[in-house]
């Protein structure tokens, strides 16, 4: 039996109201259960100080400020401090705390919440445009927040996904290979890179991060998804398929394979004809075979029967379809050898665009060949959720609006976001609202984390005063679009 991944689905998005207020009982019920939140992450924090500036920046970042950065935070929550600000910034940027335990634990809290055997891991990059030459691994580079060349930051993520909904697992700051050399040293130990860090390509981080969460099986994961980025990299390819993972990547249209099997010498001197002086260590596809073509070719080759229409997702629009073609195939390796079989799958859409030409995607997957179609039609929808993940990280909690600018920093930015986003989503999946016998004394651990219904139109809710003890005083708690899925009708 083919294994079923969750069904994910569009919703539709905010309304675009401003914050409303919540009743009193709820807000404070909010407030509670980020206190309880975060104190699941306080023995991390080697000291109290930094337990304290930790649960100080996730207030700020939950908070209704314009901008999300220490300074702002600060002034609006401790008065015209600057002590307190530079306390907040060395937090950041120089304090001696992990992330790895943090991530680790909260990794455990994501499987209570959205854990499914066929959850999906999905890897991408995003960039955040930076002034200057002096932040961590800044260079002229493409940033898809600005859709060009630009000077900016880039960042490689690990989304989890399944039908209860996603968030981030992990993250990576990409070094440019430029960074590197002589030349930058001086830059390099001045924003404190690891000495032993070593240029690696984006698919190898994402795989390294992939890797780590195998390895500690906190997460059920079936599938692995990505763009062109990493489909066009086989190493990042075999490195899944060796961790006994499906993966679902879009491939460039210049990616070569043979339609169907191939016949494939092994290894070792050939049966006949002169000897070789050196026996071959890779195996070849037989003489006489054809060379392989671009998918690109075999799309434009396909009779039209071999098309057939999907419906992908359920969006806020309606319907999302399109037209489908499946072939099982051997990818080309460099210099023409043969790789492993795969589904390749073509998605063409249905109406053409502004030069009348039908828009093609190509995917491949080393899901098995009893897969069915309708599941990877499916799928060649499903990375949807990160891009829904990063809108709400950067619109609502100032995931691009920091000011660090070294390792230790962009690194500590990131998992006190992947605190704030985790606990919104805690917050939805369980979508408890405290009713009038609700005792404001009860912590979330014991009634859960209880806030406003995810039912409930109002984008967002002000905080009354509470008590001290909660540092939750005067707090916004902007709720985020829903992005739970649900089941999704497709052909058969």
């Amino acid at each position: 039996m083919p294994m079923q991944g969750p069904k994910l689905v569009a919703v539709a998005p905010p309304s675009g109201r401003p914050p409303g207020p919540l009743a009193g009982r709820d807000a404070e019920a909010m407030a509670e259960a980020l206190v309880a939140y975060h104190a699941q992450f306080h023995d991390l924090f080697v000291r109290r100080e930094q337990r304290e500036w930790s649960a100080f920046y996730l207030q700020g970042q939950l908070s209704d400020l314009a901008r999300k950065t220490v300074e702002p935070m600060v002034l609006a929550l401790k008065g015209d401090d600057p002590a307190a600000v530079r306390a907040g910034q060395q937090f950041l940027s120089e304090g001696a705390w992990a992330d790895a335990p943090i991530l680790a634990r909260r990794e455990a809290l994501v499987a209570e919440d959205l854990g499914a055997p066929d959850g999906v891991l999905i890897a991408d990059g995003s960039g955040f445009p930076k002034q200057g030459t002096h932040s961590v691994g800044v260079a002229r580079q493409y940033c898809g927040h600005v859709g060009k060349v630009a000077n900016c930051q880039h960042g490689v993520f690990l989304a989890y996904a399944s039908a209860k909904g996603c968030t981030f697992v992990d993250r990576r700051l990409y070094v440019p290979k430029a960074w590197f050399d002589d030349a930058h040293a001086a830059e390099r130990a001045r924003c404190g890179v690891p000495p032993m860090l070593r240029f690696q390509s984006e698919p190898a981080l994402a795989l390294a991060m992939l890797r780590g969460v195998i390895a500690r099986g906190t997460l059920p994961v079936r599938w692995v998804l990505a763009d062109e980025t990493y489909g066009a990299d086989p190493k990042f390819l075999d490195g899944v398929a060796a961790l006994d993972r499906w993966y679902f990547v879009e491939v460039p249209v210049i990616t070569r394979a043979w339609a169907g099997p191939v016949a494939v010498e092994p290894p070792g001197p050939g049966a006949r004809g002169r000897p070789r002086t050196r026996p071959r260590t890779r195996p070849r596809v037989a003489a006489g075979t054809p060379k392989p073509d671009a998918v690109g070719k075999i799309a434009r080759t396909l009779p039209p029967t071999a098309w057939r229409r999907y419906t992908i997702k359920e969006g806020a629009k309606g319907e999302l379809a399109a037209d489908f073609a499946f072939l099982r195939v051997t990818r080309a390796r460099r210099g023409g050898r043969p790789g492993p079989a795969a589904w390749l799958v073509i998605r063409r859409s249905l109406t053409p665009d502004a030069k009348g030409t039908l828009l093609h995607k190509y995917f491949l997957t080393n899901a098995p060949a009893e897969c069915t179609r309708a599941e990877l039609a499916r799928l060649s929808g499903a990375r949807w959720p990160i891009e829904v993940a990063f809108a709400e990280a950067k619109g609502e909690l100032g995931m691009d609006h920091y000011e660090v600018r070294t390792w230790r920093g962009w690194h500590h930015h990131m998992t006190q976001t992947f605190l704030a986003h985790h606990f919104l989503l805690r917050m939805r999946v369980r979508g408890e609202k405290p009713g009038p016998d609700a005792r404001p004394g009860e912590g979330a651990a014991r009634r859960g984390a209880r806030g406003a219904s995810a039912a409930d139109p109002r984008p967002g809710a002000r905080h009354r005063p509470v008590p001290p003890r909660t540092e939750l005083r005067g707090v916004l708690l902007t709720r985020k679009p829903d992005c739970r899925a649900a089941q999704t009708p497709t052909a058969a």
